[in-house]
């Protein structure tokens, strides 16, 4: 014992003096550190740094703690909750949860959560519970309560069956669990119920007010009908419109139907519905498999129905008349399948060709309508020949003017013509310039070829003006309008109905229409002959001399607008454009139309749609140039109108005689000659304004001048200093007085259409006239004296 004493004594002194002894190798915590994370890089050590940096741990632990946490949480545990627990990244816990999964049967990982079988069984004996307690139980219910998948849940139940939970699934719905006592109990209930019902029924409304589980009650009546145990069946399979007929009903039903059927030949879907069949369609087909019946979209119709309809028909087109089926036909019965039943009936008599329906429900023979058009033979030549005597222009193709421009060239010419025709073939060869000729005077024709502004864009301007598709197109001249024809059939055709005859004229629109054309041609091919002397009257020598004055005078205006700024420049410019540039292109084109017999009696008539479609009806070589003529009316300057119409005339075969000095003066005489005495005549101070403001400017700067009234502020301004300043004085003031009273009457309009009238507006008029009233024959005066001095020196 004092040995052993002493032994401890002597361990409790070196224990004693190897703590106060200093350390000859000691590690820093830093070291340590370095080391464990130089081994974990070799892979010589397997650890995981904890999330606080205070600690290692291996996965084996890690492995240990998350078994030990599922055991602590009941079986049931989150990978997000054992990530705070074990303090570790979740990466780890997942990787180790993963692994535990694969290697132990009995825990799966769902949804991020690890469950083992012990949970399983736990749910399964309270879901056990549940069931034998309602008798049902719901597995979405289920997973609303444990927050699982339901395949999950569904599975893990199926395989409990018999075993912990004692009970059975629906073979149809897999989500349903129930006990046997509690299908007894549906049986049962199911048999009473349906054993009472006497009329058709929806099971969908049985269910709703017993509560029936759906799926199974399908099951069991199907099982109770097919044993024979109730007495009926059910028509719709498992959907809403699933309906349980008893056979008592079913036998009264069909008496119903076949009676129904044998005395009207036709049975209603609806009316079968209202009886309570809920597919008419399949019910008519299984019930009457031997008899030919047409089915329609609103019923089904007997063989006795379509061979009175087909009898109406072929009497109908035998007897070249109509008949209306309607009367025949059940009232029941669409448009549609009235539509239907006539198509079948037509189709079997072989009628399609000789007949037309009209008004959904009658059969008209082609027969009829053909003598329906024959009424109005009379009528149609009466109105041909009023056509063409009133509007000759446009009633027919190319093909037919070629025609008839053929037959008047075999028709004897008279010598003039023949000495016309050589002097025009010999001009358009001068103006070609071949082989030398002396066809090209310089002093008469002047020629422009080297310009060619635009030339793109007034190709294209042709091409959309004129294609090939309407080149040739006629212009259709209406015959009647539906109420004029309708009216016509009324008082010949009787017995028809007015919605029958309207339609019957829709029919006779077109085939009248197209009929009244030929007419037309044949009336105007007969008096082409006769009408093609009146229409070469005009010589060429005054056409020529007509175009060269009107060419010359646009030159004339030209020079004039020189002196304006480029804005009056272009505002001037449109309206000779507008103005004397079209009639210029309205006589060319006018003349040509001639030889093609489409001339009108006044050029000024013709419109930019009618110069458009006579142009298209032209030549190749005189339609472009013409139609470039025509599209630079559209412009902003005059000097692309001038190289166009030279082109053109050139191209046409006729010439432009050069304006002179000498020619020049007399139509700047003559301009003004007809200026002066339209201001003689007139009375109107914005036209004494205008009038006399063109005839200082020519007189002063020696330039004709064809500018629009809002031009006149612009042509006063380029007076200044070219007149003296009172006559200019005088001017400006006669034009605000001008100004005022056109604003004054612009305003008393406006006062005619409000309430009523201002007295002192127009007292302010009436002083404003007045004034006018007393200067107009001074401003007069400003080229009416001018013209008495020149006429005292003459």
């Amino acid at each position: 014992m004092a040995a052993a004493w002493e032994e401890i004594r002597r361990l409790a002194a070196d224990f004693q003096r190897a703590q106060f002894a200093d350390t000859v190798q000691r590690l820093s915590e830093r070291n340590c550190i370095e080391i464990v994370a130089k081994l974990v890089a070799e892979k010589k050590l397997d650890v995981v740094h904890t999330l606080d940096g205070k600690e290692y741990i291996t996965p084996s632990q890690i492995s240990r703690e998350i078994r030990d946490e599922l055991y602590i949480h009941g079986g049931r545990v989150n990978i997000v909750d054992l990530q705070k627990i074990i303090n570790v990244d979740w990466v780890h816990v997942e990787a180790r949860a993963n692994d535990i999964a694969r290697s132990d049967k009995s825990v799966q990982l769902v949804l991020g959560q690890l469950i083992d079988e012990n949970y399983l069984n736990r749910v399964s004996e309270e879901v056990n519970d549940k069931l034998q307690e309602a008798g049902l139980v719901n597995i979405p219910e289920l997973c609303k309560n444990y927050d699982l998948p339901g395949d999950f849940l569904t599975e893990e139940l199926s395989k409990r069956l018999g075993k912990v939970i004692q009970g059975q699934m629906d073979e149809y719905n897999r989500g349903v669990l129930f006990t046997p006592a509690f299908v007894s109990r549906h049986r049962a209930r199911i048999r009473g119920l349906f054993s009472a019902v006497t009329r058709p029924t929806p099971v969908s409304n049985v269910i709703g007010v017993y509560g029936f589980q759906e799926h199974l009650l399908y099951s069991v009546l199907e099982e109770l009908v097919n044993t024979g145990r109730l007495k009926g069946t059910v028509v719709g399979g498992r959907q809403d419109k699933a309906v349980y007929i008893p056979d008592i009903y079913s036998k009264t039903q069909n008496t119903w139907v076949d009676s129904f059927l044998k005395q009207n030949g036709y049975l209603e879907f609806d009316a079968l519905i209202r009886l309570g069949i809920p597919d008419p369609v399949s019910y008519i087909r299984k019930r009457f498999k031997s008899s030919k019946l047409l089915f329609l979209r609103a019923a089904c119709v007997g063989q006795a129905l379509v061979e009175q309809v087909e009898a109406s028909v072929e009497e109908a087109v035998n007897s070249a008349t109509w008949t209306d089926v309607q009367p025949i036909l059940p009232s029941c019965l669409s448009m549609e399948d009235v539509g239907i039943i006539i198509n079948e009936a037509m189709r079997k008599t072989n009628v399609q060709s000789t007949a037309r329906i009209l008004g959904d429900t009658v059969v008209v023979s082609e027969k009829f309508i053909s003598n329906c058009l024959s009424l109005f033979d009379e009528a149609m030549q009466n109105k041909a020949l009023k056509e063409v005597k009133n509007n000759p222009v446009f009633l027919i193709t190319e093909d037919d003017l070629k025609q008839g421009y053929m037959m008047t060239e075999n028709t004897a010419p008279s010598k003039k013509e023949k000495r016309e025709a050589e002097r025009r073939k010999k001009t358009t060869e001068g103006s070609g310039c071949k082989g030398g000729g002396g066809g090209c005077n310089a002093r008469e024709v002047r020629i422009r070829k080297t310009k060619k502004k635009g030339r793109r864009d007034d190709d294209s301007d042709e091409e959309a003006a004129v294609t090939p598709q309407n080149r040739n197109k006629p212009t259709e001249v209406p015959f009647m309008s539906l109420e004029e024809i309708a009216a016509v059939l009324e008082g010949q055709v009787c017995d028809c109905p007015e919605e029958i005859l309207s339609e019957l004229a829709e029919h006779l629109v077109r085939p009248l229409t197209k009929t009244y054309q030929e007419v037309v041609r044949t009336v105007f091919m007969s008096s082409t002959v006769s009408t093609t002397g009146v229409t070469k009257k005009r010589s060429v020598k005054d056409f020529q001399e007509e175009l060269s004055n009107l060419y010359n005078n646009i030159r004339l205006f030209e020079k004039g607008t020189k002196l304006f700024s480029d804005e009056t420049q272009v505002l001037i410019a449109k309206h000779v454009l507008k103005t004397v540039c079209t009639d210029v292109t309205n006589i060319l084109v006018n003349f040509m139309a001639a030889e093609l017999m489409m001339s009108a009696e006044n050029p000024s008539s013709i419109t930019n749609e009618v110069r458009v479609k006579i142009l298209g009806k032209l030549p190749e070589e005189t339609k472009g140039p013409l139609m470039k003529v025509h599209n630079s009316l559209n412009g902003k300057t005059i000097e692309d109108f001038l190289t166009n119409i030279e082109t053109a005339v050139e191209v046409c075969g006729f010439m432009l005689k050069k304006g002179d000095k000498k020619r020049e003066r007399q139509a700047l005489f003559l301009h003004r000659q007809a200026l002066i005495e339209q201001l003689k005549d007139t009375e109107d101070p914005a036209l004494i304004l205008h009038l006399t403001s063109v005839l200082l400017f020519q007189a002063s700067t020696h330039c004709m001048l064809h500018a629009p009234g809002r031009c006149v502020p612009q042509i006063i301004g380029t007076l200044v200093g070219r007149i003296s300043e009172e006559q200019h004085r005088l001017l400006t003031g006669y034009q605000a007085l001008v100004v005022k009273q056109l604003v004054s009457q612009s305003q008393g309009k406006k006062q005619e259409q409000g309430e009523g009238e201002n007295p002192e507006a127009g007292d302010e008029a009436e002083a404003i006239r007045k004034e006018l009233v007393s200067l107009t024959s001074e401003v007069k005066d400003l080229v009416l004296s001018q013209k008495k001095m020149s006429g005292t020196e003459e």
